[in-house]
């Protein structure tokens, strides 16, 4: 089976994902990324090409008429590389409603489509709509006046219930959705047949980590044992709410004078973090170590940690933690964490956002080594029997047997 995964980028982590599903035997994987930098990219994300064991072709993003994001030359890669599948991601989904010489390649060799998304930020369509309805708010792009007077005439509104409903077209076009979590009775209201949606699970290669969390065992530790070290590791965005994490650690640490917090990753908040670091006086008991990108020297960092913190948005450092044996603390996002943190088996959740919340779960923590220690225990059993790269494959190919039968 020939399948063509559309992307918004060559990620680090997401590579081996797709490399090790174009190792599933009769399968053949060959990825489009944009040449230019995409508009769906995260700022600060990690794009190389270590990891693929796939053909790659780069072709320019574009928008077309204002309403829709394709690739330039997306029909003649079609037509050239035949795939029976083209998986896609949510950003370029409506090429597939709008753009006429994709839709001719596509009827032309009868592949099947497939989406590929976390809806998270999703809200129910009847949501969405009144959501739409009650709102007095314009476009971005346009000056207020103009804004003002698109919404005394009900054009506004008008533009954008046309545009909902275009999406929930475009929703229902594929013939199966791989999502990270279950979202059966949201995708209902788009008008998604429940039978076409797979979860996958959110992984990255664990047997990978796993392997090299084994060559480590017996190696000399990358830092000094401490059990209330905090690992965070993520891009230094404003959404991953580093700043409150800082500010949490300088309010315990008096308490604590042995507590550490080491940061990776780097990104336009790093200066920022920083001089909050200094303002409260904390030295070298919060280290910056930059992006870490090899597996190695990244899985020792995790080993040299007590305990994993996320204050925002998390994402697959949550799964890698629990490769290396780490409880987790952390708030509620895109609802992967729902799906790997248990509260009191191998985590806890503090309020999003609040910060008093925040301090009291992660003291609780530091009260708990034994708790902590057990904890950790029970996240990497999570991943060896749960959610691990092997569920991931799982859901990608239960999706490509469903759409090749039908």
């Amino acid at each position: 089976m020939k399948v063509l995964y559309i992307s918004n980028g060559l990620t680090h982590y997401y590579n081996r994902v797709l490399s090790r599903l174009n190792r599933e035997p009769g399968l053949e994987l060959t990825v489009v990324s944009p040449a230019n930098p995409s508009a769906y990219i995260g700022q600060g994300v990690h794009l190389t090409r270590a990891g693929a064991d796939f053909p790659v072709i780069e072709l320019p993003e574009t928008r077309r008429f204002w309403m829709y994001s394709t690739f330039s030359g997306l029909a003649r890669v079609l037509m050239r590389t035949k795939p029976d599948v083209v998986i896609v991601i949510e950003s370029y989904l409506w090429t597939f409603l709008l753009d006429l010489p994709t839709i001719v390649a596509m009827k032309r060799l009868g592949a099947r489509l497939i989406l590929k998304t976390i809806p998270f930020r999703l809200l129910p369509f009847q949501d969405a709509e009144r959501q739409i309805r009650d709102s007095a708010d314009g476009f971005s792009r346009l000056p207020p006046a103009v804004n003002r007077l698109l919404h005394a005439s009900g054009i506004a509104k008008g533009i954008k219930l046309l545009r909902l409903a275009m999406h929930k077209r475009a929703l229902s076009r594929p013939d199966a959705h791989v999502n990270y979590v279950e979202a059966k009775a949201l995708w209902a209201t788009y008008g998604v047949n429940s039978e076409k949606i797979f979860v996958t699970g959110n992984s990255p290669d664990t047997d990978l980590l796993f392997s090299v969390k084994e060559s480590l065992l017996n190696a000399a530790p990358l830092l000094p044992p401490n059990p209330r070290r905090l690992l965070h590791v993520g891009r230094l965005v404003e959404w991953k709410r580093v700043d409150m994490l800082i500010r949490v650690f300088a309010r315990l640490r008096p308490r604590y004078p042995d507590m550490e917090l080491v940061i990776v990753g780097d990104g336009p908040e790093e200066p920022g973090l920083k001089k909050l670091a200094d303002e409260r006086g904390l030295g070298t008991s919060v280290r910056f170590v930059g992006g870490v990108y090899d597996p190695r020297l990244l899985a020792q960092y995790y080993l040299a940690a007590g305990v994993y913190v996320l204050a925002g948005m998390g994402g697959l450092s949550i799964n890698e933690a629990m490769c290396f044996g780490l409880p987790v603390l952390c708030s509620i996002w895109d609802g992967t964490e729902k799906v790997l943190v248990r509260e009191g088996i191998n985590g806890r959740f503090f309020k999003d956002g609040d910060e008093e919340d925040f301090v009291l779960k992660l003291s609780w923590f530091l009260e708990h080594p034994e708790l902590m220690r057990e904890m950790g225990r029970k996240s990497e059993a999570i991943i060896r029997d749960e959610v691990n790269i092997h569920t991931v494959i799982r859901g990608y190919m239960d999706a490509l047997d469903y759409v090749r039968r039908k």
